[in-house]
């Protein structure tokens, strides 16, 4: 696979495409899984539960924002880091992160397997499904390993397509929850909103932490920066618009499904309350058939297009790490002809893969989430960081309020991710060995000489844009 060593990210993503990938990443399948979930503790105020987290994420959400108009480079959350902090804090970013998305990709592959067999046994019941090849695997993970490869060909091939893929399967998706919130208006009774606090007051909490990770994704915006028309303004403004989409159309799903199914039965539905709900007021539609089989239809899109961002996202934080000689150089490299870092999407997606069939990926799947609330806290610090060393930097949007939301981000997140620590004490040590095979590995590749040393400066970055 031929590459070129020089050359730079080229700008083929515009804005919408740009806030595709941040609501493509974000309606996956958590609003679909965890609403009868959280209904379960919460009652009634799952509708809450769903709007406070909006708030909380919308703290972090700021930070990205003004750093991404910044530092406009790829990487996201590693990319800022790494202009404030030290190359082995730098490494420690990108290595949760790169682990994060990659396990979230084998969840989300998974997802798309199951979901699909779902889907398409309302049509035909004899579509292969259970063990094959003499019970070594079975037919869901064989089709997860086909969507991760369709996805690498894709990303290898062209970011303009694999970008348009995003942007097309999430408006779909959201589509069909939009005529889902439609048809789920016309049939609610307002009696199931009460009383609002079966639990109490004090359950929200729980629930918060359970949700959360339905509002991980925004994030991935920033990994593509320097393949964004004008990033410095599209960026910012994709992350907000991706924020407030996803936002508006998980409170009218969960009041939907309050509204219409109760929260009682939403928490004892469980994992299939949204198709259960979709069963009780939608009609027999053209092609699809009973309401249900288009929220399961709506899974579907919601898995790949979730599965396609991330593997856009873990590509390009390790071709970032690559081009900075954090990894081996030959990740940071763009293909001579295709002008995708292929080499960084190959071995991300590799992983991927791998990590589908060797790991015990609902536990490590905890994991995943904790990381992201760890980069999320060391994003906010890093906005504190560079406004007190580099107070004069060109910043074309700057946050209000502050220090206020990145201090409150800080909080938050760290109290989210103590919730799952006590919920889940497994994740603790996973995290802890994650991060010294991290230490390990940054000091052996600076020691064999594939880690370490000065970075080309990518065009337009923080380097040759600094003050105003």
């Amino acid at each position: 696979m031929s590459e070129t060593r020089n050359r730079q990210p080229e700008a083929e993503l515009g804005l919408l495409n740009a806030t595709m990938i941040g609501m493509g990443a974000m309606i996956g399948a958590g609003v679909f899984v965890l609403t009868g979930l959280a209904a379960e503790i919460t009652g009634p105020a799952v509708i809450l539960v769903f709007c406070l987290n909006g708030i909380v994420t919308g703290f972090t959400g700021l930070a990205y924002a003004e750093l991404s108009s910044a530092i406009p480079k790829s990487g996201g959350g590693y990319a800022f880091v790494e202009e404030v902090f030290s190359d082995v804090v730098a490494f420690q970013m990108g290595w949760m992160l790169w682990f994060g998305y990659m396990i979230a990709g084998a969840l989300y592959a998974l997802g798309f397997a199951a979901n699909l067999v779902e889907w398409v046994h309302v049509y035909w019941s004899g579509f292969p499904a259970g063990a094959v090849l003499g019970g070594l695997t079975t037919w869901s993970v064989l089709y997860a390993f086909g969507i991760v490869a369709l996805l690498i060909l894709l990303n290898v091939l062209s970011t303009a397509a694999s970008g348009a893929a995003e942007t097309v399967g999430t408006l779909i998706k959201v589509g069909i929850l939009v005529v889902f919130s439609t048809f789920g208006a016309l049939a609610i009774d307002t009696g199931e909103y009460t009383p609002v606090f079966p639990e109490g007051a004090v359950a929200v909490i729980p629930a918060m932490g359970l949700t959360f990770i339905a509002f991980q994704g925004y994030d991935l915006i920033s990994t593509v920066t320097e393949e964004v028309e004008n990033p410095r303004e599209n960026i910012p403004k994709a992350i907000f618009f991706a924020l407030a989409g996803t936002i508006v159309v998980y409170l009218a799903v969960v009041t939907v499904s309050v509204g219409t199914l109760g929260a009682e039965r939403l928490g004892a539905e469980g994992e299939t309350a949204i198709a259960s709900a979709a069963g009780e007021f939608m009609p027999e539609l053209p092609v699809f058939g009973p309401g249900s089989t288009l929220i399961w239809f709506g899974a579907v899109f919601s898995t790949f297009t979730a599965l396609n961002a991330v593997v856009i996202a873990s590509s390009r934080v390790a071709f970032a790490m690559g081009r900075d000689r954090l990894f081996p150089s030959r990740i940071g490299r763009i293909h001579h002809r295709f002008g995708t870092p292929a080499v960084a999407v190959v071995a991300s997606a590799g992983v991927m893969l791998s990590s589908v069939v060797f790991l015990p990926i609902q536990m490590v799947g905890n994991l995943s989430s904790f990381f992201f609330l760890l980069a999320f806290v060391a994003v906010n610090a890093a906005v504190i960081r560079l406004r007190r060393e580099r107070p004069n930097l060109n910043r074309p949007y700057e946050m209000p309020f502050y220090p206020l939301p990145p201090v409150l981000g800080i909080v938050f997140n760290l109290g989210i991710g103590g919730f799952l620590l006590v919920r889940d004490p497994v994740t603790g040590l996973l995290a802890l060995g994650w991060l010294v095979l991290g230490l390990g590995t940054y000091l052996l590749l600076r020691r064999t000489g594939y880690g370490g040393g000065t970075p080309p400066v990518p065009e337009g970055s923080v380097e040759t844009h600094t003050d105003d």
